[in-house]
């Protein structure tokens, strides 16, 4: 066992998580292959926000490493659950910040998180960045964290996220920033409209991003829902939560 917490190994709950984790990595390992993709291509960030930290490790122990959060201070309490949970010996897993994150929060998580994928503007990015020079010179993390820029497809400011015209200036300011590494772009399709015509412009705005950031490679993009066709187009990680949890328990 990799936790050291009671009842997260023979349950009925770990069954029914090990199931659902099998058939959206099945599903994923199709997506990629009539993408005509290479295995292993695209990660699953699987999802755990509202849920407990016992499903956190029960996942562990069925081999899931990445998983997102996407509120504050829940992520970090549960991080710090997680981590004091796990045995000496097991392999640590990462944790990303997937929600819109409040400046004042930013110190917070800088802390814990591996990467935020919602970063869309630059009080934010100035945030983080003091955020993560504090944490290193604190010892509370050891790398660089990784900043995902947003794009808005649609360009409505009420669902967050930067117009693709935007996207080079706030990259050249993370290019700036102490302690954060530009990793590429995050982008949620809106429910209006066709979800292959979003990701088709989706691939366009990063084909034209890599360009000129060539380092910035990761596409964060799909769900539970349109997982199959963000692969289609391109996207190097796919966040799923309800596919594998089930449905969000009420707050």
């Amino acid at each position: 066992m990799s936790a050291r917490t009671v009842g997260v190994g023979d349950d009925s709950r770990r069954a029914e998580l090990a199931a659902n984790l099998a058939a959206v990595s099945a599903r994923l390992d199709v997506a990629v292959a009539d993408a005509g993709r290479e295995p292993g291509t695209v990660s699953l960030l699987v999802v755990t926000k509202f849920f407990p930290a016992a499903d956190v490790l029960r996942l562990i122990d069925l081999g899931c490493t990445e998983f997102g959060e996407s509120r504050e201070p829940e992520a970090g309490r549960k991080v710090a659950e997680v981590v004091a949970a796990l045995d000496d010996s097991a392999s640590r897993p990462t944790f990303d910040m997937i929600g819109s994150v409040q400046r004042k929060k930013a110190r917070s998580v800088a802390r814990w998180a591996r990467t935020v994928h919602s970063v869309d503007g630059a009080p934010l990015i100035e945030a983080l960045g003091r955020g993560v020079t504090a944490a290193l010179d604190a010892g509370e993390r050891e790398n660089a964290l990784d900043v995902l820029l947003q794009v808005s497809l649609d360009d409505d400011p009420g669902r967050g996220g930067v117009p693709a015209n935007g996207l080079p200036e706030l990259a050249d300011q993370v290019g700036t920033a102490a302690g954060l590494r530009l990793a590429g772009l995050m982008a949620i399709a809106p429910q209006h409209g066709d979800r292959e015509m979003w990701m088709a412009k989706l691939a366009r705005t990063q084909a034209d991003f890599v360009m000129r950031y060539p380092l910035a490679t990761t596409l964060s993009a799909g769900m539970s829902g349109d997982l199959d066709v963000a692969v289609k187009f391109g996207s190097t990680c796919v966040r799923v939560g309800t596919a594998i949890l089930g449905a969000r328990p009420i707050p």
